[in-house]
């Protein structure tokens, strides 16, 4: 059983993350408290805590047999603490980005999908499915500092869709205009000068001489 509240821990063991596993995001190193939590019974999860990148358990000396199952549960779980998958909100905390950077980034592939993870939230009946990121992959982007490239390359690529969506607005209003074809009266000077085709009527209509 956990310590009681205000009960001075006697039994303490700290675990130092590597950066690799936080990525230098604070973020990311509350989920991976929140994360080896997940892992110890319901009535302990409270005497794990984190300061810096340090992880702390901390129980009574009564409590000796759940500390040491404690200890063993995570000392294990850390062994593969640095290829836990970064979720959502720790890649745009590790990579400085934006929800709509991420999203947009995910959906055109340049920022690779490592598969999907399912979850239903506290308090909720409904389930949610989310992207989750290999952590190499999201250190090789934050090593090569290609964040700004993209947003660049987006700028540019946004300023050439608005050009090319004034072009087509531009060229749309003046077909407009020429649809607008001018009544003629009965002695329009055009006329005389016009041949006298099969179907020249229709040509005519259909604006192909303007």
């Amino acid at each position: 059983m956990s310590k009681a509240k205000n009960e001075p821990s006697e039994l303490i063991k700290s675990w130092a993350m590597p950066p690799k596993a936080t990525l230098g995001s604070s973020v990311r190193a509350k989920g991976i408290l929140l994360e080896m939590r997940a892992r110890l019974p319901l009535a302990d999860r409270r005497s794990l805590d984190l300061s810096g990148s340090i992880l702390s358990l901390g129980m009574s000396e009564s409590s000796k047999d759940a500390f040491r199952n404690a200890v063993t549960v995570l000392t294990k779980a850390l062994e593969d603490v640095e290829s836990l998958p970064v979720i959502p909100r720790e890649v745009e905390d590790i990579l400085a980005i934006s929800t709509s950077e991420r999203r947009r980034w995910l959906d055109d592939g340049r920022l690779p999908s490592a598969g999907t993870r399912t979850v239903r939230l506290r308090g909720r009946a409904r389930k949610i499915t989310f992207h989750v990121f290999d952590p190499r992959v999201v250190e090789d982007l934050l090593d090569r500092g290609v964040v700004e490239e993209w947003r660049e390359a987006d700028a540019v690529a946004a300023a050439e869709n608005r050009r090319r969506a004034a072009l087509k607005a531009k060229l749309t209003r003046s077909l407009k205009k020429r649809k607008k074809v001018r009544p003629r009266s009965e002695d329009d000077p055009d006329d005389a000068a016009r041949p006298n085709l099969r179907g020249w009527e229709e040509f005519g209509n259909d604006g192909l001489l303007r």
